[in-house]
């Protein structure tokens, strides 16, 4: 699959939830267990956004937050390591949305009071940063509330009309969706105007149901309509399919000490990778490298990394590590 890059000055506009995490600072597997936090901007679009412009990228964000302390701290955290907050919506009638999540090696734990993400309306979306952007990115979290649904909608369907790369996430959560059938109705069609997917296997477990081998969990998504399906595995690696023909990469020998985020950062060093025209295979190897550098350590990447030296670093050692299609 050879990947059309289509032009724009923004490398990646991400639409949806920009929220405050307050992450434990206990090691537990429970919010029960966790009785100090500490405060991050988070937000999946919002973290993607950021991470990709630390590693030297062009990122804008289009959310919605409060104008109170903790909208103002999104901001100018997101502003901080260079991303365009020109689209971001601050309005007096909302409050930002804020979510406790457990510090843990596994799979977060996690609490949501919603607010402000939810409210973002299509009219409030610019079509000027859809036209400027290369790539369109959204998660399934921002899809779960009216009226931030629509605007994903319109976004989406723009940037399909415009000829962009469009990336969804579909980090489904029963808890702020209940409505299953209803997320698989919504996921169904903006696949279908999807180019790129990156689901988890705890994703792909909650959307389909568990018992599925991750190859088959791959075609499922590809019958939704992306023709490229990178599937995260964990300690299991990565499954990386163009157009159903599949490449398992090997896991990383690292100590993780958090991984809250970590799906994050590994999104957009792949989106990076692709935009700086490294084939889908190479880009899993130049990801992996971006997320051992957040499983090392507590809270978001530093301000700046130097993706030059990631690649350096990268071709070094990822031949070795590639095993044939499977």
């Amino acid at each position: 699959m050879e990947i059309e890059l289509p032009p724009g000055d923004i490398d990646l506009l991400a639409i949806g939830e920009v929220v405050v995490d307050f992450i434990s600072e206990e090691d537990v597997p429970s919010l029960r267990q966790a009785a100090t936090f500490r405060r991050y901007q988070g937000g999946s679009p919002g973290n993607i956004a950021a991470n990709v412009a630390r590693l030297g990228g062009t990122a804008a964000i289009v959310g919605k937050t409060g104008i109170g302390a903790f909208g103002s701290f999104c901001k100018a955290e997101l502003g901080r390591v260079g991303v365009i907050t020109d689209y971001l919506v601050m309005d007096h009638l909302v409050h930002t949305t804020v979510i406790f999540v457990s510090r843990t090696t596994g799979t977060p734990d996690f609490e949501a009071f919603r607010a402000g993400d939810a409210e973002l309306k299509p009219e409030e979306v610019s079509e000027e940063a859809i036209e400027r952007a290369r790539i369109v990115h959204a998660s399934t979290f921002a899809l779960s509330r009216q009226p931030c649904r629509d605007a994903v909608f319109h976004t989406f369907k723009s940037a399909h009309e415009l000829g962009k790369m469009i990336s969804l996430d579909p980090n489904y959560s029963p808890r702020l969706w209940p409505n299953q059938r209803e997320a698989m109705d919504v996921l169904e069609y903006l696949y279908g105007l999807t180019t790129l997917t990156k689901p988890s296997l705890d994703d792909a477990s909650r959307l389909f149901g568990e018992g599925y081998n991750p190859e088959e969990y791959v075609r499922r998504f590809h019958d939704m309509g992306p023709d490229l399906v990178v599937l995260t595995m964990g300690s299991r690696g990565v499954l990386v399919s163009v157009a159903g023909k599949m490449t398992h990469i090997p896991a990383l020998s690292i100590k993780v000490v958090d991984a809250t985020g970590a799906g994050d950062a590994f999104w957009a060093g792949y989106l990076v990778s692709l935009l700086d025209g490294h084939d889908p295979i190479q880009a899993a190897h130049v990801a992996q490298a971006v997320v051992a550098l957040k499983l090392q350590q507590v809270g978001p990447l530093p301000p700046t990394l130097d993706r030059a030296e990631i690649y350096r670093q990268v071709r070094e050692v990822s031949e070795p590590r590639s095993n044939a299609p499977a």
